[in-house]
């Protein structure tokens, strides 16, 4: 993992927490919400607050997120909402924090900079002891407040202030005027500078979990249905249509297509799919030149395609699919018949145009899961994991190629793969580095060790 943190394509963006006042204010807020504190005198936090520092001191990872459920937070900063989201439990936890802040911005710029917010994302669902109540998630929201209260007082000063100027009598009523005062001193005047944090519901019918071994479930579609990343069988009977895992291609298929979710990347507007097929090729071949034991270090993509002229018959289906499918794109060729059934299938598809595109182009990624770029973009958890397992010389040219082809120009990458509003990037920007002291701390899975 140290090439991928040494290039920016992990643990990217996570926002330095390095003052003595900036620490103590995390502080406070984690001993509100978890009764306990870190001794750590810097450390890295994502959108939430999470710290991949203080979970390994703590040997809590899940110590803002217990059962997985209820996720907490805590914002010292507006800078969080542009940073990744570790070790996300549901795909919608990460938009619905960075609307938060973008919607509330001044007013959290406001409360930051005297102490820290802290909160949680609700819903009627404290645990999920098994599969079927993920069902019952479906409008959560957000509560939040600074440690000392201040948006809590300024609720209540307001309060105040309104009965003292409707009221006949109230210039006579010294316990007011004096809880008023008291008040005020805490939260400044809210007449001029409300202290008001928006309530902000989001209803979520479509999402991707991690729990029961990962699981897709679509409820706001035509036809509601479960995909589960494991197996099925271990589910039981849940409140959906259809229930599928990964295994089942054709069905999976035929949802995507019933309920128009996905649509063939030939047909696409606003992108070269001729130029996408062959880069997907060139990630099969990669994938391939591994299992071989081919030395990958420094090759270029002329090398790749040398690559898969030599050893064309060895090649698996799906490169042969995609190659006809190419031929085709660029005018050269018949119309190559792809199926369901067929390995390179769900390489063609990308998420039509409607508002779970990138919830359906992570969907996708676990079924083309060779295509390393996309694989990166839609569901970095998988990426990861992924990576952990390839040899040493899939990861160098990996790494190499994000790094010189994507890193680069990564607007303009997601713009010619997906054409619309692209997935949102949470890597930083090239310049953007990792201190060599954190690199060295960091273990397999993303726990950063101290010194």
């Amino acid at each position: 993992m140290k090439r991928l943190i040494q290039r920016g394509l992990m643990f990217g963006n996570l926002v330095p927490i390095d003052s003595p006042a900036l620490v103590e204010r995390y502080n406070r807020a984690l001993k509100h919400l978890t009764g306990k504190v870190t001794d750590l005198k810097d450390f890295h936090i994502d959108i939430s607050g999470y710290s991949p520092e203080v979970g390994d001191e703590l040997g809590d990872d899940l110590y803002l997120n217990q059962g997985g459920c209820n996720r907490q937070f805590i914002l010292l900063t507006t800078q969080q909402k542009t940073a990744p989201l570790l070790g996300a439990t549901f795909s919608m936890s990460r938009s619905i924090l960075r609307r938060f802040i973008e919607e509330n911005e001044a007013q959290l710029f406001a409360l930051t900079a005297q102490d820290a917010v802290a909160g949680e994302i609700l819903n009627s669902v404290y645990a999920v002891s098994d599969p079927t109540r993920l069902f019952d998630i479906r409008k959560l929201e957000i509560e939040a407040d600074t440690t000392q209260g201040i948006v809590r007082d300024a609720e209540k000063l307001g309060q105040k202030i309104d009965r003292f100027m409707e009221e006949e009598d109230a210039w006579f009523d010294d316990v007011l005027i004096a809880d008023m005062i008291g008040l005020a001193k805490r939260t400044g005047d809210v007449t001029r500078n409300p202290v008001r944090l928006k309530h902000m519901e989001f209803t979520q019918n479509n999402f991707w979990t991690s729990l029961f071994g990962g699981m897709y479930i679509f409820r706001g579609t035509k036809e509601t249905a479960a995909i589960a990343c494991g197996q099925k069988d271990d589910l039981g009977d849940l409140p959906v249509q259809h229930l599928f895992d990964l295994d089942d291609r054709n069905r999976i298929a035929k949802f995507l297509k019933d309920n128009f979710l996905v649509e063939p990347i030939v047909n696409a507007r606003g992108i070269d799919a001729g130029a996408i097929l062959r880069q997907k090729m060139d990630f099969i071949v990669v994938d391939a030149a591994q299992g071989a034991g081919v030395d990958l270090t420094g090759a270029t993509r002329p090398d790749i395609r040398a690559l898969a002229r030599a050893h064309a018959a060895k090649l698996p289906p799906e490169f042969h699919g995609l190659r006809d499918l190419a031929v085709w794109a660029d005018d050269a060729g018949p119309w190559p018949r792809i199926t369901s059934d067929h390995p390179a299938y769900f390489y063609t598809l990308r998420a039509a145009d409607h508002a779970d595109a990138d919830l359906v182009n992570q969907l996708l990624t676990e079924l083309s899961r060779k295509d390393v770029r996309q694989l990166f973009i839609c569901h970095k958890q998988l990426f990861y994991r992924l990576y952990a397992g390839w040899t040493e010389t899939k990861k160098s040219y990996v790494a190499d190629f994000l790094e010189r082809e994507y890193q680069a120009d990564k607007a303009g990458a997601r713009a010619a793969l997906f054409g619309r509003d692209a997935p949102m990037d949470e890597t930083p920007p090239p310049h953007e580095t990792i201190p060599e002291r954190a690199i060295h701390r960091v273990g397999p899975w993303g726990a950063v060790r101290r010194n």
